[in-house]
């Protein structure tokens, strides 16, 4: 299983509308799609995020000039030196060679990886709830109820982008208007500090649909969110930005935080994310993954998820949600699945168990443009 070829397919997509979070506002959207080749005829579709430019030139220059000739089997070595060079690449190129090795073994990733105990996924609608507009809160709230007749029972809302009486008057008409319909998680990035954190707790005792409250407070007090744990009536997540198990470890073992939300995009490799999973699992903790960027990203998740025991042994207790984009964002669309109902049924085929969709890759191909 040599690698003969790689192939690269940088993906941009400007945004008619810019929208965001407390962050600031986004105006495009990109991926990072390649293809490793063996000569022996398996192949298998990796993903990275981060500026084009420095990922196309260091394919070019350093990964591709790697790659060729390596054994696709030697998945672990391979990886330790990328992630060297590039920890969001070495995330890829580890998809692409588990999905070589799949193929290669006749098995799907999940039956790879010791076969998957759930057939579907729940999922959350995520909303970047913020436009340049006077009319932000309107057009959030229609956003809402479009994804509400879409079948989804779960969302995310933004806020920490705008004064704590603006943002709560915003989530106040989203209740209004689809309250007892959903359950509801509010992401401030980071944006609070420990005051305006608890301000938010007057209206958590009125709503009874709060799944929980995401990065209320910049991480890297841990002895600030044991506090503000104490002090809510909603479970506290968070982690998306963490890049490994021992970051996780101690995040949980200092008692700040209810449910985890690891991004595979931040880890070291595939093997590092599921491990974050299985430990939180082993230690009780919820796990809820952070997937906003990529579709292929967010199907290697979707399949990590259907590995993973459920929480609780209660009767009737399902997974966690995981992340769902329901932004413009028709780079996620390359990969050809959809929720119904608030979940996904995960492929059985060979490897992924589905096609990527190549007509989309080359209409969205970026041209080389500088964009800001």
């Amino acid at each position: 299983m040599k690698i003969e070829r790689i192939e690269t397919y940088p993906l941009f997509y400007p945004l008619k509308q810019p929208y965001g979070d407390a962050n600031g506002l986004k105006k495009y959207r990109t991926c990072f799609l390649f293809r490793i080749i063996t000569a022996s005829g398996y192949e298998g579709w990796g993903e990275a995020i981060d500026w084009l430019p420095t990922l196309e030139l260091g394919f070019k220059e350093r990964i591709i000039p790697y790659l060729l000739g390596k054994k696709a089997s030697d998945r672990q070595t391979i990886v330790n030196v990328i992630s060297k060079w590039h920890k969001r690449i070495a995330v890829g190129i580890s998809m692409a060679l588990t999905e070589i090795i799949s193929q290669h073994a006749n098995l799907s990733i999940c039956e790879l990886w010791g076969g998957n105990l759930h057939d579907h996924i729940p999922v959350y609608a995520s909303f970047q709830s913020y436009t340049a507009h006077d009319d932000w809160m309107a057009k959030s709230v229609s956003m809402a109820e479009r994804e509400l007749l879409n079948g989804f029972r779960r969302f995310k809302v933004k806020i920490g982008g705008r004064p704590l009486t603006e943002d709560q008057q915003h989530i106040e008409k989203l209740q209004h208007r689809i309250g007892n319909n959903i359950s509801l998680i509010l992401d401030a990035n980071q944006s609070y500090d420990q005051s305006t954190a608890k301000a938010w707790e007057k209206k958590f005792k009125e709503w009874s649909n709060m799944l929980w409250f995401e990065e209320p407070m910049p991480l890297h007090d841990l002895s600030e969110y044991k506090l503000l744990r104490t002090a809510l009536s909603v479970p506290v997540s968070g982690g998306e930005n963490l890049k490994s198990v021992k970051d996780f470890h101690s995040l949980l073992s200092a008692g700040a935080i209810d449910i985890i939300q690891p991004d595979i995009n931040h880890h070291e490799s595939i093997d590092d994310y599921r491990t974050t999973l299985l430990i939180a699992r082993a230690l009780g903790f919820r796990v809820s993954s952070h997937t906003f960027d990529g579709g292929l990203s967010r199907l290697y998740t979707l399949f990590a998820h259907a590995c993973l025991p459920a929480w609780s042994k209660m009767e009737g207790e399902e997974l966690e949600p995981v992340e769902w984009d329901v932004m413009e964002n028709p780079l996620t669309e390359v990969i050809p699945i959809e929720p119904a109902n608030g979940y996904v049924k995960i492929p059985t085929g060979t490897g992924l168990g589905i096609e990527l969709d190549m007509d989309l890759l080359h209409r969205f191909r970026w041209d080389g443009s500088v964009y800001r």
